[in-house]
């Protein structure tokens, strides 16, 4: 598999993100080896909070939450998916499916890491990669609480502003990550942290995974990913601990998923559901305060 590595000076001195690196090597499934960034603040005792990002974000959607969540008490655990952040990017387009999403985070997590009692935030690919990890290993999780994501299965339509996304995504000459988020979120972004979501991508080269992703969602019955999900589903509809949706009022893709995890898992039953205000798909940097308000509460309570 050839594998790139962004340089690290790509990194330096970002606004709002003075948090230290911290690296794990993982099998990438063809007998070689990938390095995997992730974050981990506050006290390294404590129960971790796990905090997964999706496409084309990295850790750094997480900076407004990370010193909130810490300054209660917490231990903060975010990691770079395969292909974003400080993350090792493989450089084909086919060396990346949901499958080994699934499985790299499992690697670094569950072995590298040997998380347990978690309690755990995703949103966007952090959610369809993220529980399909609950639903694998259900043990090692005390609590979810879902934001502005979903686990399709291909049986249901994906419906119009997602594949207008997943069009834009393949068509677009540059896919500007900074561009993206700023345009997607109800506040201001700062052009500085714009260039930030783009640190990761010096160029073209590096995005293989950013423009796999919209595809590896299952759309068909038959997807590779479908029946994965479904089982997942058969497992989430018999999760009893506490599951939370945190979800905003401005997400025109995932708008109405917060029902169905409230419908079917059981765990789901009398835990204090939000809709955030002034919220966009990218909840964290529209509303991060608020939202690591509201996964605090939902931790308290639960």
């Amino acid at each position: 598999m050839d594998v790139l590595r962004t340089p690290e000076e790509r990194f330096e001195d970002l606004p709002g993100y003075p948090f230290a690196p911290h690296y794990a090597e993982i099998a990438d499934g063809e007998g070689g080896a990938l390095r995997v960034h992730y974050l981990d603040e506050g006290p390294s005792d404590a129960a971790p909070l796990l905090l997964m990002h999706g496409q084309p974000t990295w850790s750094y959607l997480y900076r407004k939450m990370i010193p909130i969540l810490t300054a209660a008490g917490h231990r903060v655990v975010a990691p770079d998916l395969v292909g974003f952040g400080r993350s090792d990017k493989p450089a084909r387009r086919q060396d990346y499916s949901y499958q080994r999403h699934v499985d790299w985070m499992a690697a670094l997590l569950f072995e590298a890491l040997d998380l347990r009692d978690i309690s755990f935030f995703c949103q966007d690919w952090g959610g369809l990669i993220g529980l399909r990890l609950v639903a694998d290993h259900p043990e090692r999780f005390a609590r979810v609480a879902a934001s502005n994501t979903t686990l399709p299965t291909g049986d249901q339509d994906l419906g119009e502003a997602f594949k207008k996304w997943r069009e834009y995504s393949q068509r677009t000459p540059r896919l500007q990550a900074g561009k993206i988020v700023a345009r997607t979120c109800l506040e201001p972004v700062s052009d500085e942290a714009a260039a930030a979501y783009d640190a990761p991508f010096p160029d073209e080269t590096y995005q293989a995974g950013a423009r796999q992703f919209p595809m590896l969602v299952p759309g068909e019955p038959d997807d590779p990913a479908a029946e994965p999900n479904r089982q997942a589903w058969r497992t989430l509809r018999t999760f009893q601990k506490p599951f939370a949706t945190i979800f905003s009022d401005g997400d025109p893709i995932m708008a109405g998923q917060e029902k169905i995890f409230q419908k079917l898992v059981p765990g789901a039953a009398g835990q204090p559901h939000v809709i955030i205000e002034g919220g966009s798909h990218f909840i964290q940097e529209d509303r991060g305060e608020a939202t690591a308000k509201a996964f605090l509460d939902f931790i308290a309570g639960s």
